[in-house]
């Protein structure tokens, strides 16, 4: 290629509004801290036809680099070479990258933009891709892994990203489908564009398959900078502290005044973790997808902290079908790089409804059940309002696995709540009542005192403590001190048969 056909290309690509891959690379690292590897690697041009098209390194730079002085390493395609289509070469690049990641203890992070496989290299290119996917699974778990995608990902590239922690993308420029719009029409007679299908918006909102998205590139690698910084390179190290400038005994009294008090009344959970963690410390992740769980990492008094809250002001925070499979994921990646977990819970139960049945809600809230009760990290739940049936199992149970649970004092704990309780339990009572209305309230009120109050459960030994609004921050961050030093073993086995 030459350095006109190179300018060309440069531009071509400025023009679709992407940067090209050294731009990234510079965009995203420290100054002067990339390392290439392999970056003379050509591909077999004489068994292709391809001679004369490919270019040194294969269309991907791969290496390592400092992001805000940690190290990682990189893999990013060049959509200015083949536009970055992926053949033998290329695909070992990827994978040897990733395979030094892990030996060296590192993030590895991967940017995205590729027409899809050589198809003149042809099973070559199909070895490619099963190479990365199986150094994606070595890696998973053993160090963090984010992938960015910054243009077309199609067919099987897809499945590299979703194996990976993190998928990130941007409004406009991202796109990833198995099957495009083209083939979608041929096949099934469906219109739909490439950003409705498979851009950043579907699958933030609608798929679940990416967790984050930007308005730009520049703010897409400025939040992957905020999220290396509450996590660790591997599994073997701890998560790395933060400024701890927020007073560790800092009171909440303003806990009182965000929970109504009427049991249905909605409010923004997110407001609560704000309150109670160190300032300015929250950092969502999958914010637009089943919204009716907020999860996320934060910290208090300087340790990271996972958040998984029910959020009463969507489905008034009741367990589905997505919201499951969202918080079982995030419960095992925060087990896997040994991030304490701390649940948040105002929770009515699993939500009710054939198609969440006919969906399979008992194998995915089994999902979430199973990611608490394998993690062996520190796990905390603290029950703001009401906690019924199963999803208090999965949020705040002592027998599932937790740590230390703890309840403010208008907590509410049973199997379902105190209204429909009542009219099961007491229904002779209320229907032979002269005052049918004043029977029911008053079997109501006995219900939420000789059953659902907290000091209840606390007496069963279910509940560590009933802690005051105010004092929820400091009884937190004790209970973080307490179990700072936890080890937990599990019976020798190849590894669990989990129900996805």
């Amino acid at each position: 290629m030459t350095d006109k056909e190179r300018s060309e290309r440069r531009e071509k690509q400025h023009e679709k509004g992407k940067l090209t891959a050294e731009e990234r690379i510079e965009l995203l690292v420290d100054p002067g801290s990339f390392v290439e590897t392999e970056s003379h690697v050509m591909g077999r041009s004489h068994d292709f036809g391809l001679a004369g098209k490919l270019q040194r390194g294969d269309g991907v730079l791969t290496g390592s680099a400092l992001v805000a002085g940690r190290q990682v390493w990189l893999a990013v395609q060049d959509f200015t070479v083949m536009g970055g289509s992926l053949g033998e070469m290329h695909a070992r690049r990827i994978a040897a990258a990733e395979q030094m990641a892990i030996r060296t203890g590192a993030p590895f992070i991967q940017i995205n933009d590729s027409g899809g496989a050589r198809i003149q290299e042809g099973v070559l290119s199909l070895h490619g891709y099963a190479e990365i996917f199986r150094a994606n699974t070595y890696a998973s778990g053993v160090i963090p892994q984010i992938s960015i995608v910054l243009g077309p990902c199609a067919g099987g590239a897809v499945y590299s990203p979703a194996i990976t922690d993190f998928i990130l993308m941007v409004d406009r420029l991202s796109n990833m489908y198995i099957t495009g719009p083209d083939v979608i029409r041929q096949v099934t007679g469906e219109e739909i564009s490439h950003e409705d299908l498979g851009g950043a918006g579907a699958h933030c909102t609608k798929s679940g398959v990416a967790h984050a998205r930007f308005a730009t590139e520049a703010d897409c690698f400025t939040w992957l900078k905020t999220l290396l910084a509450y996590l660790p390179s591997n599994n073997e190290e701890s998560p790395p502290l933060g400024a701890a400038a927020d007073p560790p005994d800092r009171a909440t009294p303003e806990l009182d005044e965000l929970l109504p008090e009427r049991e249905q009344a909605g409010y923004d959970v997110r407001d609560v973790v704000r309150l109670v963690c160190d300032e300015a410390s929250f950092l969502e992740i999958h914010a637009e997808y089943a919204r009716n769980v907020v999860v996320g990492f934060s910290r208090l008094a300087g340790r990271t902290i996972g958040i998984v809250a029910s959020q009463p002001s969507v489905l008034a925070g009741a367990l589905d079908i997505n919201a499951s499979d969202k918080a079982a994921r995030f419960i095992r990646f925060c087990d896997c790089f040994g991030v304490p977990v701390i649940s948040f819970v105002d929770v009515p139960g699993f939500l009710p409804g054939v198609g969440q049945e006919h969906g399979g809600i008992i194998r995915h809230g089994a999902k979430m059940l199973y990611a608490i009760a394998e993690a062996t990290v520190p796990k905390i739940a603290l029950v703001l309002r009401k906690a019924y049936g199963g999803a208090f199992i999965s949020m705040a149970s002592k027998g599932l696995g937790y740590d230390r649970v703890l309840a403010l004092p208008s907590a509410r704990i049973a199997v379902m709540g105190p209204e429909g309780a009542a009219s099961i339990i007491f229904r002779r009572r209320i229907c032979e009542a002269e005052d049918p209305d004043a029977e029911r309230a008053a079997r109501i009120s006995e219900f939420k005192e000789a059953v659902a109050d907290p000091m209840v459960a606390a007496g069963y030994g279910y509940i560590d403590q009933v802690v005051e609004p105010t004092a929820v921050r400091r009884e937190l961050i004790r209970s973080l001190e307490i179990l700072a030093s936890k080890r937990e073993e599990r019976p020798p086995r190849k590894h669990g048969n989990l129900p996805v």
